[in-house]
């Protein structure tokens, strides 16, 4: 997600190559973000470093670690983490409590621009910081601001792990498509194409998708037929609430890991 982000400051201009420090400690990937990016990466934190901004972008299983070493940095600007399951209170022990600190859930579309990011805020954060980090987040797809925090779980079971349940029905689709007659590979391609191609049509228009779907619906048609099976006593919704219901379920219970 580290790089993705990179991508997406560097490609739209938020910032440039020399006003980057990348913290990398592992070799290989320190020369694949030169190779890719052209940015200065250092394998220890900078001695001296001044900057607007610091980006957590680790593992949760780490970050506890990390953030120690950054209190003196994030103390002149504002820190900004994407590790999952690490709270608002968790971000604060680690670099301080009078930092400005904006806690954010970025998805895996974010890797091709087309991520959602949730972010909240501490009560240190301004609206100038708030304008940075929107910025930051923004480079790789759109921006939600909450003030409540325990939504966090709710976000990361929808938009988070949403992805998944995108890739599952489309990889249904294709199979249901070869049990139809459709070779394998046309049925993958149209399934995906399919899929894609419904999202940037939800993307273009403010209909909301239930009238997208009754627009595609003709009364007595094919598609009818379908959706008939699949509302059959609202089992798909009720399969969907129930699976998001777990994920935001999870996050609480791996939050509550990472605190003890």
């Amino acid at each position: 997600m580290g790089s993705a982000m990179l991508r997406g400051w560097l490609g739209q201009s938020v910032t440039y190559p020399d006003a980057i420090t990348v913290v990398e400690p592992d070799e290989h990937r320190r020369t694949q973000v030169v190779a890719e990016h052209g940015v200065p990466v250092s394998a220890v934190v900078p001695e001296e470093w001044s900057g607007d901004a610091v980006v957590f972008a680790v593992k949760p299983q780490i970050l506890d670690q990390v953030l120690p070493a950054y209190r003196t940095y994030c103390a002149a600007g504002c820190a900004v983490s994407i590790a999952a399951g690490k709270d608002l209170d968790a971000l604060a022990k680690g670099v301080g409590s009078s930092v400005p600190i904006v806690r954010a859930m970025p998805n895996l579309p974010a890797s091709v621009g087309r991520g959602v990011s949730v972010a909240v805020p501490n009560q240190q954060v301004d609206a100038k910081i708030r304008d940075c980090a929107n910025r930051l987040l923004g480079a790789v797809g759109s921006v939600h601001w909450i003030e409540d925090e325990a939504l966090m779980d709710a976000v990361t079971a929808l938009s988070g792990s949403g992805p998944a349940y995108i890739f599952l029905l489309t990889e249904a689709m294709a199979k249901a498509g070869g049990q139809a007659g459709l070779p394998l590979a046309l049925a993958r391609s149209l399934a995906r194409e399919t899929v894609a191609g419904a999202a940037a049509l939800m993307a273009a228009t403010d209909d909301d998708p239930a009238q997208l779907r009754a627009d595609v619906t003709s009364p007595g048609g094919t598609t009818e037929a379908a959706l008939r099976v699949l509302m059959e006593n609202d089992l798909w919704a009720a399969s969907v609430a129930r699976a998001v219901t777990a994920a935001a379920d999870r996050s609480r219970e791996l939050a509550a890991v990472q605190e003890s």
